[in-house]
């Protein structure tokens, strides 16, 4: 004896709450970070205009002559004074007075380790070479079983090669979540240096979004370059 035919199953189409909820968090998928990124450059620019503006005398200020501020300017004004002493400093008048000058703070105690520091810093960031945190790795730390996302900076010389009796180790800058921007400089042998195929930008990504944002992997992406190529191809 035949079964009878069940009925196909119905699909409930989605309240209109549900809707609702879907487009707002979409929406706010697009929105959120376009508010974030500009409110970040106004509270930038601000910043800037709120520490220079005092120091540009009144009849440079926008304020003496249509009695508003003009958001940015103060931010125009360092970019035109930094490069005017980058300028300066190139000629055999600016590198003089620049040494009468680091001869002067060289005098002060205090002032001298600040100015040093600070300068130290500056000159190894701009003068770093294209290869400095081109790679990202995994680490285990803060024991063995936990692995951690870390940015190679340099390969280790000197001193600290030979101290540690390593043949090979890497200087490696381990971000902290979810401001990358603070963290632990670490010195590792090459064999506990696990390099990964994703490239900084997204290694930086999943370590701001505390893992929420996750990288595609190396399959999912040259399927997608094959899909893209088949589209074209069919085009």
């Amino acid at each position: 004896m035949a079964k009878p035919n069940k009925p196909a199953p119905r699909h409930h189409r989605p309240g209109l709450f549900a809707r609702i909820r879907g487009n707002f968090l979409t929406g706010l998928a697009i929105v959120l970070p376009i508010a974030l990124t500009i409110w970040m450059i106004w509270a930038f620019v601000g910043f800037v205009d709120s520490s220079v503006l005092p120091l540009v005398p009144e009849a440079y200020k926008p304020t003496t002559y249509t009695g508003a501020e003009v958001r940015g300017y103060g931010l125009v004004v360092f970019l035109v004074f930094t490069t005017i002493v980058g300028a300066m400093t190139k000629g055999l008048f600016g590198r003089q007075l620049l040494r009468y000058g680091e001869g002067l703070v060289d005098r002060m105690p205090v002032v001298r380790s600040i100015y040093n520091g600070v300068k130290q810093i500056v000159e190894t960031v701009l003068s770093q070479s294209n290869s400095s945190f081109e790679k990202a790795c995994l680490i285990e730390y803060p024991r063995k079983g936990i692995w951690a996302i870390a940015f190679v900076s340099t390969q280790t010389k000197g001193e600290l090669l030979e101290r540690a009796g390593e043949k090979e180790m890497f200087s490696v800058f381990l971000p902290t979540t979810p401001n990358p921007t603070s963290g632990f400089l670490l010195f590792l042998p090459r064999r506990d240096v696990v390099f990964l195929d994703m490239d900084v930008e997204a290694a930086a990504k999943l370590v701001i979004s505390a893992g929420l944002v996750m990288p595609p992997s190396q399959e999912e992406i040259a399927a997608g370059k094959r899909t893209i190529a088949k589209t074209n191809n069919g085009a």
